[in-house]
């Protein structure tokens, strides 16, 4: 049960018995009333703006308004008080029975509660990390692959047809040089002294092995071979053995794709899967001749002072046109973006969603015009750019340079500090925001640490069920039926931590729209928090207690509430990509 909905759909049940509202009925607009938790919690449990909203419009004074949907509410049996605050916010709070009502559905639900349908199985292509697959992954692609996962696990959550996609960079001068990088390390193995790699390879120790498989297979054949023959060969078990690595980083942070799709599927046949996008767009009328001005700044690689096949992508939202085709005849970078997205919107996707670095928000505008361009206004694209992640040791700065091959791996960082603190701290900030991360303070365990501080919290909830057993040695608690015996909470306390955990389907439902996974790790620490402020209070109040030796009935009715706390912490670590440990060692 959301609550929130609960008394929106009784709200404005309530407005449509009032006169002044079911006369002018067409000149409100019902969608701009909200109904939330108060700011302040001794105001009451749930809050509205109703009579804020639609005064106005209705040509009333807001006080008055919410006066006359007072005295409604108040008629409502589950009510306990309703007030109204300032200028006409009106404060709900709600009777005991109400509140052991909204727990009885929390425990029948279990980890399913706050799952939405608000997604209406509208089919959802998220697209991460997308690494070119030319070495390990870093500490940046980790940020952006966490973002993605958690988010993709919300949507599904909030009943989204979910695909998780990678999309393969595998096409391009940089998978040229990946090749002969590996070539290196392959006459290396063959027993060659190679000295220092040149500049413009990558120097990087993880193609050793690779030139070392490569010599296994092929023995000295390869180095009798001219370049045109040898490349396409070292190129295809570069980049197999390349992805074979980030999937196994992948792994290592419990991120599992559903698609890797590979770029060089686009220029396969000459090209047809882009030939075809860009037909697409010629029929639609937004393909064009014509030479561009010089842009301002750095030139672009695929910006030419000749005539080329262009997209009118001005018309559709961006800032400039954008060449597809260049006058030599082939194909822009550019151009493969294009006939990617037909590909998904070809697909069946309703929105695709792309996570991005923050040195890709030129790509925003561009992308954005393709969707108009290609789904003719019929689907959607979010373009979400995650800001740099700087890594810390005890406050000090851990530099890395990818190029000269001296960084920071995804691997490296998530085998010293674990998965989870890594999953959980790349989400507790905002991805638009640039985050810190300190291998000390990630694994104190200590309130500081959000991540420990919220499994810690699912592990009291577990030593709690643990702690009933041995006062109650013949309670079987796979046979207790919970939403039985909710009427033993009533205790304030016990309401206000209650009240923290039905908020959950409210954050679920707003995080999703938002695209915006951090609120579920923001919300998991507020209910962590306020759950281990009510269990210490028990140290000094025994009466508090979830587990009172002496009240067989008022323990099990507590661990109910108990069991609430633990299926949201279960179910919100989940959409993380966390654990949810039933000890903390």
């Amino acid at each position: 049960m959301n609550l929130f909905t609960d008394f929106d759909s009784r709200i404005k049940k309530v407005l449509e018995e009032i006169d002044v509202v079911r006369e002018n009925r067409a000149a409100v607009d019902f969608g701009r009333i909200g109904v939330e938790p108060p700011r302040d919690a001794s105001h009451g449990d749930v809050a509205t703006n109703a009579a804020m909203v639609l005064a106005k419009p209705l040509g009333t004074n807001p006080r008055a308004l919410a006066e006359l949907i007072v005295e409604k509410l108040s008629q409502d049996p589950e009510v306990a008080e309703v007030t109204v605050a300032g200028p006409g916010f009106i404060n709900v709070r709600l009777s005991v029975g109400y509140w052991q009502k909204v727990l009885a559905d929390m425990i029948r639900a279990g980890t399913d509660f706050g799952r939405s349908a608000v997604g209406a199985g509208r089919k959802v292509n998220v697209e991460y990390v997308s690494a070119n697959p030319t070495g390990p992954m870093h500490v940046g692609h980790c940020r952006g692959a966490v973002v993605g996962d958690a988010l993709a696990n919300l949507l599904a959550f909030s009943g989204y047809d979910v695909t998780k996609e990678y999309y393969i960079n595998d096409a391009g001068s940089q998978v040229d040089v990946l090749a002969r990088s590996a070539f290196l390390r392959y006459r290396q193995a063959l027993g060659e002294k190679i000295g220092e790699i040149p500049p413009g390879l990558y120097p990087g120790d993880y193609l050793v092995p690779v030139g070392e498989a490569l010599a296994a297979e092929f023995g000295s054949s390869l180095r009798l071979m001219p370049e045109e023959k040898w490349l396409p060969i070292v190129k295809d078990k570069t980049i197999d053995a390349m992805m074979a690595m980030i999937r196994a980083d992948l792994d290592a942070l419990n991120v599992h794709h559903d698609v890797f799709y590979s770029e060089r599927t686009l220029h396969a046949n000459g090209g047809a899967p882009i030939r075809t996008a860009i037909n697409d767009l010629t029929f639609k009328g937004h393909v064009y001749k014509g030479v561009l001005p010089p842009p301002k700044g750095q030139l672009p690689e695929d910006w030419e002072d000749r005539e080329q096949t262009l997209f009118r992508s001005t018309e559709v939202g961006d800032d400039i046109d954008r060449p597809l085709i260049k006058s030599d005849g082939s194909y822009t970078y550019f151009a493969a973006d294009v006939a990617y997205f037909k590909d998904k919107f070809d697909r069946g996707f309703d929105e695709m969603i792309y996570i991005l670095g923050a040195d890709h928000g030129g790509y925003v505008k561009r992308l954005e015009a393709v969707c108009r361009a290609i789904s003719e206004g019929n689907a959607r694209l979010t373009v979400l750019l995650c800001q740099l992640v700087k890594l810390f040791r005890n406050g000090e700065p851990v530099k890395m340079s990818k190029r000269s091959g001296d960084f920071v791996t995804l691997r490296e960082v998530v085998d010293e500090v674990g998965r989870d603190p890594v999953r959980f701290m790349m989400l507790y900030r905002k991805s638009s925001e640039p985050l810190d991360f300190d291998f000390a303070k990630v694994t104190e365990q200590s309130k500081d640490n959000p991540v420990f501080y919220v499994q810690y919290a699912h592990a009291r909830c577990m030593s709690t069920f643990r702690k009933a057993v041995e006062a109650f040695p013949d309670l079987d608690l796979d046979s207790l039926d919970l939403a039985a015996t909710v009427e033993g909470i009533s205790d304030p306390n016990e309401l206000q931590l209650l009240a923290k955990v039905a908020e959950y389907p409210r954050i679920v439902e707003a995080a999703s729209l938002a695209h915006e996974p951090h609120r579920i790790a923001f919300y998991l620490y507020d209910l962590a928090s306020v759950f281990h402020a009510h269990y210490n209070k028990g140290k000094d109040q025994p009466d508090l207690r979830f587990v009172n030796d002496k009240n067989r009935q008022l323990s099990i009715a507590r661990l109910g509430l108990v069991f609430a706390v633990a299926s949201v912490l279960k179910s919100g670590l989940a959409i993380t990509g966390t654990a949810a440990p039933d000890e903390m060692r």
